[in-house]
């Protein structure tokens, strides 16, 4: 295992197992913007969230992750957009391992989620997805394939449920002390 590789975990251990379970987003904030490849303007990240790679995850302005939320960018990038709300437990994943193959051999893919998106309880992304822009994932939802702008998906694996209003305007401020 390289120094590189070795220093990656420590710092990624370092915020899982204290930063990220400290009660103060200002510490978590100033640790994210060092760590991350980018933490947008008043994006607000509760405690226990995990960040695999973090290098290669790009948080928008005014997101909200809720506790417990997983953002693996182990090898691929994850970029979400501004005014995106995940809800607690949920996860993005850009990388696994193809089943067909006899040597466990990995596979994955990036992920691109737009602006205005909503991720609901414990939804799965899976490796390779793009959410467009204005789109709502349901709780527990397992995201195999890319979702339309403006789609509403639920279940397993998702499919779509509805659609959204196109004329969405809102801001999130959400930033509970103590969370």
């Amino acid at each position: 295992m390289s120094f590189r590789s070795v220093a990656g975990n420590f710092i990624a251990s370092f915020y899982h197992c204290v930063i990220g379970q400290l009660p103060s987003h200002s510490v978590r904030e100033l640790y994210l913007k060092a760590y991350l490849g980018r933490f947008g303007e008043k994006t607000a990240v509760q405690m226990n969230c995990r960040f695999l790679h973090g290098k290669n995850v790009f948080l928008g302005n005014h997101n909200v992750l809720n506790f417990g939320t997983l953002l693996d960018g182990r090898r691929y990038k994850i970029t979400i957009g501004d005014q995106v709300a995940i809800g607690p437990e949920a996860s993005i994943l850009t990388l696994g391992h193809d089943p067909r193959s006899p040597d466990f051999a990995d596979q994955g893919g990036a992920v691109h989620i737009g602006s205005y998106v909503w991720i609901g309880y414990r939804a799965l992304i899976l490796p390779g997805v793009t959410i467009g822009e204005g789109a709502v994932v349901g709780a527990g939802a397992v995201v195999t394939q890319d979702v339309p702008p403006y789609t509403i998906v639920a279940g397993n694996p998702a499919k779509p449920i509805g659609e959204r209003p196109r004329d969405l305007r809102y801001e999130l401020h959400y930033r509970p002390p103590f969370l």
